[in-house]
């Protein structure tokens, strides 16, 4: 989809003008009004519109005007009114409606350059869809929205507020939303390595790491949750090297499951094609490496993603296995399936010894039992340092992607105590999600840390926000980038 701004004034194609509970019609509603001798009040009394967030009413053929068709939506009150879900809301519903163009209303408002550039972001995340692989759509089954055009007071600001921080933003998130959404059979752990090795992002350093390399290095916890895969595990590199030269960088890390079969502990049939979305967190690293890179962010910033498949074999880890981590520590494998940890702990210590990152931030879908606490609304957060988790908390009203903290604390270490290894890979039935923490726990050494559990909130096969879509959210792409913006940026 097309995204410009343009300035003020009466538009063709399909228009969209807003108005609020108290302060009534915006500027563009009035003048639609003025243009075509009353029709919209006279719309607007019909419908019983009050104005109240939500509510709409179409005008179609307005006389005097050239647009085709205004549709006037409720914004509810002024002082909470949100663009970017507005852009949203706007975009969605005329997504299907057969109009081509749709210029969006912001004129006149006193609205920031940001606010009309959040607008537009809002329009592209609702206008999302993965349809690769549907042969058979019919016209009125595809999205009609070619162009969205933002008519703002000063569209030159707007523009350059969309290009250069809100637009990569919509690049990045949509990424993230597309790798998620690959069926298993495209995205493996070779093919997904040379996605990321092919991004087109200038500055941006990719390197991309051996299941050979990996076990030399003694990656062993890692490598050991491919053995049952057809596909070499790889472990990808990005570095962005936009701030001061020597500075330390801040690291945020990815589990990269493209399909988790359980491997030997095998999953129950019912759902597992949903375990194609076990990368999650690695597409959010991705895609925010990619919008990091695209701003020009002014930070040092290293992203990382193990890249594993996780599968039943002859060859596949058994339970039982004892597997030496690259920190020394030794891991006796109860489960197989909870194999994402086994995976991050080998690439945490490798972040934390070879970068002696600022912090580091892991991603992951870890754990069914963050869905049960928080559902798909919220994704959990631990971490080792409260300042850290307060950046993060902050970035994620910021984002509105949103963490909700959960504890970390030494009782809980007991439950993943071994009799024959220096520990195991699971904890027992109760506080999955905080053992499976306190696990990753013991791999980062007093690096300042969180990890984000999110599960739940990667997909979300009903969301009600109009900016996601029914399945991948690319949650976590905004969020990681915002608190790079917020506390790595001069």
């Amino acid at each position: 989809m097309k995204i410009s701004f343009v300035s003020a004034g009466t538009a063709t194609g399909t228009g969209v003008a807003i108005a609020f509970t108290k302060s009534k019609f915006s500027a563009a509603a009035t003048e639609y009004d003025a243009v075509s001798n009353g029709q919209v009040k006279k719309a607007a009394k019909a419908a019983d519109f009050t104005g109240k967030s939500g509510s709409s009413f179409d005008v179609y053929a307005p006389d005097g005007a050239s647009t085709k068709r205004l549709v006037v939506m409720g914004a509810g009150d002024r002082v909470k009114f949100d663009a970017e879900k507005f852009g949203a809301k706007a975009v969605k519903s005329l997504l299907m409606s057969g109009e081509s163009t749709v210029t969006l209303h912001l004129d006149g408002m006193d609205l920031s350059p940001d606010d009309a550039a959040r607008a537009a972001l809002g329009g592209v995340l609702a206008a999302y869809r993965f349809d690769n692989y549907r042969t058979k759509l019919t016209k009125d089954q595809k999205p009609s929205i070619t162009t969205l055009k933002i008519a703002y007071d000063t569209p030159a600001k707007a523009r350059a507020s969309y290009a250069n921080f809100y637009g990569p933003i919509a690049e990045g998130t949509c990424l993230a939303r597309d790798l998620v959404s690959e069926p298993p059979n495209k995205l493996n752990p070779e093919s997904y390595a040379a996605r990321i090795k092919a991004m087109a992002v200038p500055g941006l350093k990719i390197e991309v790491i051996g299941e050979k390399k990996l076990a030399s290095m003694g990656m062993h916890a890692f490598v050991g949750v491919g053995l049952g895969s057809n596909y070499e595990s790889k472990m990808v590199v990005m570095t962005w090297s936009g701030g001061k030269k020597g500075e330390k960088p801040a690291c945020i890390i990815g589990k990269g499951v493209t399909f988790d079969a359980g491997g030997i502990s095998l999953k129950p049939g019912a759902g597992m094609w949903d375990m194609k979305g076990d990368m999650g967190g690695s597409a959010a690293v991705v895609g925010a490496m990619h919008t990091i890179a695209a701003r020009k962010a002014k930070a040092n910033v290293i992203g990382i993603v193990g890249l594993v498949e996780n599968m039943p074999d002859a060859g596949a880890q058994r339970p039982g296995d004892i597997v030496t981590s690259m920190s020394g520590q030794t891991i006796e494998v109860q489960n197989t399936d909870a194999e994402g940890r086994l995976v991050l702990c080998d690439v945490l210590h490798y972040a934390r010894t070879k970068y002696k990152p600022k912090a580091m931030v892991n991603l992951a879908t870890l754990t069914g039992a963050i869905l049960v606490a928080l559902g798909h609304e919220h994704a959990g957060l631990f971490s080792n340092n409260d300042d850290v988790a307060q950046q993060l908390l902050t970035a994620s009203e910021e984002s509105t992607e949103k963490l909700w903290r959960l504890p970390l604390h030494s009782v809980y270490d007991k439950l993943l105590d071994s009799k024959n290894a220096d520990m195991k890979n699971i904890g027992g039935r109760l506080a999955g999600s905080i053992t499976a923490a306190q696990f990753l726990q013991r791999f980062v050494g007093d690096t300042p840390w969180a990890h984000l559990d999110i599960a739940g909130a990667a997909w979300d096969p009903a969301s009600a926000d109009p900016r996601n879509p029914a399945w991948a959210s690319g949650f976590g792409a905004r969020l990681l980038n915002r608190w790079i913006a917020d506390n790595y940026e001069g």
